[in-house]
């Protein structure tokens, strides 16, 4: 399996820029409520009342839109769901996926102290809504 990169997200910002696509795992609600500003949803995880459930069209969806060598940072909430959805790629082949740690919130110790501030609290562009073409409902 190929090594699994990560990534600040400042550093994944950068990596958008030069042409990588941001995958955002969270789910449907989290993603719609806000996101990284062009990010497509590809949840790994549904939303439900009973709570957060395995989305078992993760990997076929990821599979017809995104070819193996594409260049992809996966991020999510606080770095834990995209963290399982980039080994997950590796390990079906993708060669070229990075993981953004401390997700769209920030990545924070057992107590609940940020340890890592994420994409929203480093300034990064974020808008809400659907995603438009990168909506989940778009994409599956």
């Amino acid at each position: 399996m190929a090594d699994l990169k990560r990534v600040s997200p400042v550093e994944a910002k950068q990596l958008v820029d030069e042409g990588y696509v941001y995958v955002d795992v969270r789910s449907v609600p989290e993603f719609e409520a806000e996101h990284p500003t062009g990010a497509r949803n590809v949840p790994l995880m549904h939303m439900g009342p009973g709570g957060m459930t395995p989305n078992g069209e993760f990997l076929s969806v990821m599979e017809a839109r995104f070819p193996k060598d594409a260049k992809i940072v996966v991020g999510c909430k606080a770095g834990g769901r995209s963290l399982r959805a980039a080994q997950l790629l590796i390990s079906h082949g993708y060669g070229n996926v990075v993981d953004q740690r401390a997700g769209f919130d920030a990545a924070r110790d057992p107590f609940g102290q940020v340890t890592e501030q994420g994409w929203k609290a480093a300034g990064l562009p974020v808008e809400s809504g659907d995603g438009g073409d990168g909506a989940f409902a778009k994409l599956k």
